[in-house]
């Protein structure tokens, strides 16, 4: 298999607002940064789409060593929560209903697919490619918010 390292971060200005994702893929001497984002989201969801979005550009089962700050995934993953949420008709073990199933339902076929190695990273710590996927995401996300901002002044509510 391949060896392909991902590191990934998501923003989001507000929880839910306009958010961003951002990711850095590295095989051999290739690197291929992307990024994208949505309108209206949270900081969990552009987390998630950042390893989505990564892993869908490997074109073959890859063997993935995947950097990312967020707790939220890695923990999900790694502790087996998502596991017991989709065996659970996507109930959490409080009864309530899980978060972002549909990203989860996109994710968990991408983790069949490849072997992930999920790396915790402290973000904002001086991790020279986490703090390019966060300028990558946040960039994403004020340029929605600028966006957003225009439709309003065009239509004159502020």
């Amino acid at each position: 298999m391949k060896k392909v390292t991902v590191y990934t971060d998501g923003s989001s200005l507000g929880n839910p607002g306009p958010g961003g994702y951002g990711a850095i893929l590295f095989y051999k001497e290739h690197k291929k940064e992307i990024s994208g984002g949505e309108a209206h989201t949270t900081n969990n969801r552009m987390e998630m789409r950042a390893v989505i979005e990564a892993l869908s550009l490997l074109r073959e089962p890859c063997e993935v060593e995947l950097y990312s700050d967020s707790r939220y995934v890695i923990d999900s993953v790694t502790r087996g929560w998502v596991y017991s949420w989709q065996k659970n008709g996507w109930k959490k073990a409080d009864k309530s209903p899980a978060q972002n199933r549909d990203l989860w339902e996109t994710l968990l076929p991408l983790l069949e697919r490849h072997r992930v190695s999920f790396i915790w990273v402290k973000g904002h710590a001086d991790n020279e490619y986490n703090e390019r996927c966060d300028e990558l995401a946040v960039a994403f996300a004020k340029s929605l918010k600028k966006t957003e901002g225009e439709k309003a002044d065009d239509t004159g509510n502020a």
